[in-house]
């Protein structure tokens, strides 16, 4: 068996998620497995991140393994792709972003600025900027065309874990480990409101009204910029590690820890299904571009597919042993 050296951080992260878990999952799950999944915005694509450096491609349709794109040298943490389906970009624990040629998996170029690992990216939805969340305490926006970093957004005590852009592309919700959850308008690039509390994934409604928010086993909805009392959705038994709302606003899907996905009725604010399958965390949750379908990664080396409508697993992608 081979020795796996962790550095202080990723160690940190480790026991944390362990302590979260109830200190049931095992050492070697959590260094091997799928951290992020998205569909590419013509929902022909799934993207992968690892805890193997890699990023993978799949068919949505059949679960085929496309390509594997390597060139991170550590975990990558975020895949997004740009709103054209163009792109793809990929931040990981060697502080970079890379961004790739979805069609063919080429190295277009590799973003360096942050001092610590990258934990989140975002790419705004008029696709001209990239935002990336580190470790380092920043947020940075990057010209999507270039790469060119246009700014560094600070404010946050601790390493910024999630962020999500509003449908505008005005606003920037970034969740931390500072237990914050702030929004930074574009017309000044400066936090105007905070929220607080626990804060480990966090998304838009597709209306931009409404903000989720992972949290130790529950859901919150904000109303965004107003107030600091949020509805909240229980029934996961462990940490929220991804929360993302269905394209028509009506459902949200959250990963746990608990190694469950669970799908909601946002406007009665009420549980519809729990999808079990994963024998790990799951560390990861997207909507494809059409509504029908959900991906799963899990730090049990899976991706699952399921039916958005009744939960019903519809496949299953492996990553290759690692």
């Amino acid at each position: 068996m081979n020795c796996i050296r962790l550095d202080r951080r990723s160690l940190s992260l480790l026991l944390m998620a362990l302590l979260l878990a109830g200190g049931r999952t095992s050492l070697m799950a959590q260094v091997l497995g799928v951290t992020a999944v998205a569909f590419s915005p013509d929902g022909q694509t799934i993207a992968s991140g690892s805890t193997d450096a890699t990023v993978r491609l799949w068919k949505a349709r059949d679960g085929t393994l496309l390509r594997t794109l390597t060139g991170h040298a550590s975990k990558v943490n975020s895949v997004v792709f740009s709103p054209d389906g163009q792109t793809m970009a990929s931040g990981s624990d060697d502080n970079t972003i890379k961004l790739w040629k979805a069609k063919d998996g080429t190295l277009l170029r590799t973003l360096t600025g942050h001092t610590s690992e990258v934990a989140a990216l975002a790419y705004s939805p008029d696709g001209y900027m990239i935002a990336s969340g580190s470790w380092d305490n920043t947020i940075k926006l990057w010209k999507a065309g270039d790469g060119a970093l246009l700014r560094t957004l600070t404010g946050h005590g601790s390493g910024v874990t999630s962020l999500a852009f509003s449908p505008d592309s005005q606003t920037i919700a970034s969740g931390s480990a500072d237990n914050t959850l702030k929004l930074w308008r574009a017309s000044h690039w400066t936090s105007d409101h905070t929220f607080f509390g626990r804060v480990t994934s966090v998304a838009f409604s597709p209306d931009g009204q409404t903000l989720a928010s992972g949290s130790d086993n529950n859901i919150n909805l904000w109303k965004a910029g107003e107030g600091d009392n949020p509805h909240t959705l229980t029934g996961h038994t462990s940490g929220v590690s991804s929360v993302a709302f269905s394209p028509d606003g009506h459902t949200i899907a959250s990963g746990s820890w608990d190694r469950t996905v669970k799908l909601w009725n946002v406007s009665h604010r009420t549980l519809l299904f729990a999808l079990t399958g994963h024998t790990d965390m799951v560390l990861s949750v997207a909507f494809s571009p059409d509504g029908q379908a959900i991906a799963s990664g899990s730090a049990d080396n899976t991706i699952k597919l399921w039916k958005a409508s009744d939960g019903t697993l519809l496949r299953t992608l492996t990553n290759p042993d690692q």
